[in-house]
């Protein structure tokens, strides 16, 4: 069965100094080889149907208001899921952007725990910049929160498969 736990962030986060709204979620994984970018594009790239059907309003509902899509064209950039990567290390991808109503960052990260597991979590840090920002994050945190709890689980359970005898 596998469990995601919510994590503490201290604010302020060297990724978003002036956040003023974050989670954090994680799996424990009896893995001790996985790459963050690797780790950010499976957990990222390959959405649910609802996720992509809910994203599509969002898009289309947030447009009406002049703000970016979740389905960004930065040629000069690399992308995951839609989101541009801001940065990435050996031990995690910061993906975001910024807009009129708030700046996001998804941070992905592999941590390890003894020799054979590692934690990956998905922090997501917010600077609301008005209150269109601040009425957008009470809008979807909930629906944020089942999406991120359901990515980590879809990521977990996949190398739970992998390793069932056939």
């Amino acid at each position: 069965m596998v469990v995601v736990s919510k994590q503490k962030v201290e604010l302020p986060h060297p990724d978003l100094a002036e956040a003023d709204w974050a989670d954090s979620y994680s799996v424990r994984l009896d893995r001790a080889d996985l790459d963050p970018m690797q780790v950010a594009t499976a957990l990222m790239g390959r959405a649910p149907r609802w996720v992509t059907a809910l994203l599509g309003i969002r898009n289309r509902i947030v447009g009406l208001f002049g703000l970016k899509s979740a389905e960004l064209a930065l040629s000069d950039q690399d992308m995951i899921g839609g989101f541009p990567v801001i940065a990435h290390d050996h031990e995690r991808v910061v993906l975001g952007f910024n807009d009129k109503h708030l700046d996001f960052r998804i941070i992905v990260s592999v941590e390890p725990e003894a020799a054979a597991h590692q934690h990956v979590s998905l922090t997501t840090l917010v600077r609301r910049h008005n209150l269109f920002g601040r009425l957008y994050i009470l809008a979807v945190t909930p629906f944020h929160k089942l999406i991120v709890k359901t990515f980590l689980k879809r990521f977990a359970a996949s190398f739970d498969l992998s390793r069932r005898p056939a």
